[in-house]
């Protein structure tokens, strides 16, 4: 069953809680996308607008740490309210920050860039609730899907039907319409949209064209 993501990167940051009250009915979680300005050249939020945001909300709160040193911030995502957390296979010390989000019972996820292979992942998937296959290199919202990510999609989701895992694919960047297809046949099950839907004159409906589209390949 698909699930819709929307990334509040893509949100009007000043009226945050109306954005997110007009895509509730329609959305299963609110993506959360934290970026340091050192592992990816961008600057966002932290745990004070997810502690805002919990609040505000009971949806699934779905935090994405493009950060460099995610050990040092996992506990307070748990204490803002955060539901789950994703760090960057890339960041290395992998077994231990899964470890710290288990000990802090955080659902536990893994990131990945588009040029990682799947190797670097494999060993620990079936250690997660979820892999975040990332379809634009993190950093800035509104990028271009690349198409070149999809046979490592693909590839995950055989490795998880072949170990029998309970296991997620999530997919970030350039989710729309028309992408929602694609990564739904090979395999993705929650789909990150930010300016598909904040961008759109009615997110709600946006965010039910990009379920129907996936729900359709599936």
């Amino acid at each position: 069953m698909i699930r819709i993501a929307p990334s509040i990167l893509s949100a009007d940051f000043a009226a945050l809680a109306q954005a997110v009250d007009g895509i509730a009915d329609d959305a299963d979680w609110l993506h959360v996308d934290v970026m340091d300005g050192h592992f990816v050249p961008n600057l966002t939020i932290g745990p004070p607008v997810v502690k805002s945001l919990r609040k505000h909300t009971a949806m699934y709160l779905d935090c994405h740490l493009m950060i460099t040193n995610p050990e040092q911030y996992l506990e307070a995502f748990k204490a803002a309210g955060a539901s789950g957390c994703s760090v960057h296979v890339e960041v290395g010390c992998t077994e231990a920050l899964i470890k710290q989000m288990r000990d802090l019972d955080l659902d536990v996820g893994l990131a990945v860039n588009p040029d990682t292979p799947f190797e670097a992942y494999e060993p620990y998937l079936a250690d997660l609730d979820l892999v975040l296959l990332m379809t634009v290199f993190p950093g800035f919202g509104g990028q271009k899907f690349m198409g070149e990510v999809v046979p490592k999609i693909r590839r995950t989701a055989d490795a998880i039907a072949a170990q029998g895992l309970d296991l997620a694919i999530q997919v970030d960047g350039g989710i729309d319409e028309q992408t929602a297809p694609i990564v739904a046949e090979a395999g993705a099950t929650i789909f990150v949209a930010g300016s598909a839907i904040f961008g759109a004159d009615s997110p709600s409906a946006a965010a039910r064209r990009i379920r129907e589209a996936g729900n359709r390949a599936a």
